[in-house]
């Protein structure tokens, strides 16, 4: 395995260092952490930059570029501290799911503004009784005319709150097997009927939403596949979220630990900083060598994405390892403060690692449980039986 560039590779690292050297470095977001608004215009600016869409199809808006420089662009944004495009469920996995299922008026209608940001998509999988076992998914679309007539209730969707359209699991038949009764519906967020109620976190943050369907009419060619083609068109979004998954996430613990770096070279209200205790020492680069493991780690799955087209198992490794690693890497950023890091007001950094680490209670329980994943790599990975 070859961990340097290519000459092409480079030309396109030194070509996005220098934008975002010019464009991101020193800025900071207009309303601070929660202003959307701002991330809008920022996805603008990388789509207009040719940074959006790096694998997709020339055709479709892309630049037909091989996984690699996905991989690239996400340490190099992680590299300037810089946030990606708002518009990371329609990027990642509803844009993929319509080039593959789509028709072309689909294409044509929802992959152009989806990739400049005017457009934002959210996820409607999970429910309150079905949250790992999609199939046994309740929300109904009953034919109806022209239109689909949609009732039913989802959970844990990012970005409802703010999206404009959902790709969303239903069940059209009742009477076939679970698998086989779903199809995929593209929905109109705005349409009458749609009820989003955030889920506000302990962060304060209302990144997670409830969605409710009361008679929602969807347009019957708003439909990816045929009915009951829905699980085979989730399992291909499924595919794509996985794709590059593990870079994000490493580019993400890599932007976290050159910060806990940084704080650590800072002098305390003592004067001493706590770079210079070889206990604190040995903690930070605990978090280094862990961040590097991830990163080889990755460079290995994305090794069998290019052999195969199909990424390997190494992601469910990689995001088990990395959502214990955040947790570990923030409780020990607070615990440099001392007792001052546990105050609300004039929080050390403004808050950052306070907030940072409320957070990453959640990195074992979204995208995958950690008892999840683990039952996958003991059963996918190391071949063991199935618990009892």
């Amino acid at each position: 395995m070859d961990f340097h560039d290519t000459p092409e590779e480079a030309a396109f690292r030194a070509e996005l260092r220098s934008w975002l050297s010019e464009h991101w470095a020193g800025r900071p977001l207009e309303g601070g952490r929660g202003d959307f608004d701002a991330l809008r215009r920022w996805g603008g600016e990388l789509y207009e930059a040719g940074y959006v869409g790096l694998t997709w199809p020339s055709e479709y808006g892309g630049r037909g570029l091989s996984p690699t420089y996905q991989a690239i662009y996400l340490e190099e944004m992680s590299r300037a501290n810089a946030p990606g495009h708002p518009g990371v469920i329609g990027l990642n996995m509803a844009g993929p799911t319509i080039i593959a299922w789509g028709t072309p008026e689909q294409k044509e209608r929802y992959l152009r503004p989806l990739l400049d940001g005017s457009e934002i998509w959210c996820q409607g999988f999970s429910e309150p009784g079905s949250g790992s076992d999609l199939a046994s998914g309740r929300t109904s679309a009953v034919l109806d005319g022209d239109h689909w007539v949609v009732n039913g209730q989802k959970v844990w969707s990012s970005y409802a709150h703010k999206a404009d359209f959902c790709i969303l699991v239903v069940r059209t038949d009742p009477s076939a097997p679970k698998h086989a009764g779903l199809s995929y519906l593209i929905v109109d967020m705005h349409a009458p009927g749609v009820t989003v109620r955030p889920l506000v976190q302990i962060t304060g943050d209302p990144e997670f939403n409830e969605i409710f369907f009361d008679d929602v009419r969807v347009p019957r060619d708003s439909i990816l596949g045929g009915p009951g083609d829905g699980w085979k068109v989730a399992m291909t979004t499924l595919l794509h979220e996985r794709g590059t998954l593990g870079f994000a996430l490493s580019a993400e613990l890599e932007r976290m630990v050159n910060q806990l770096i940084k704080l650590v070279k800072e002098p305390g209200p003592d004067g001493r900083r706590p770079a210079d205790d070889p206990v604190i020492r040995d903690a930070v680069a605990r978090e280094w060598i862990e961040m590097q493991s991830l990163r080889f780690t990755n460079y290995r799955s994305l090794t069998t994405l290019l052999e195969t087209g199909i990424p390997g198992p190494e992601g469910s490794g990689v995001k088990l390892a990395w959502s214990e690693a955040n947790q570990r890497l923030t409780s020990l950023a607070q615990s440099v403060f001392g007792l001052h890091g546990l105050v609300s007001d004039d929080a050390p950094w403004n808050g950052f690692w306070q907030y940072w680490q409320l957070r990453s209670r959640g990195n074992t329980i979204e995208a995958g449980t950690s008892e999840i994943l683990r039952n996958i790599i003991a059963e996918r990975v190391l071949g063991l039986p199935k618990g009892r």
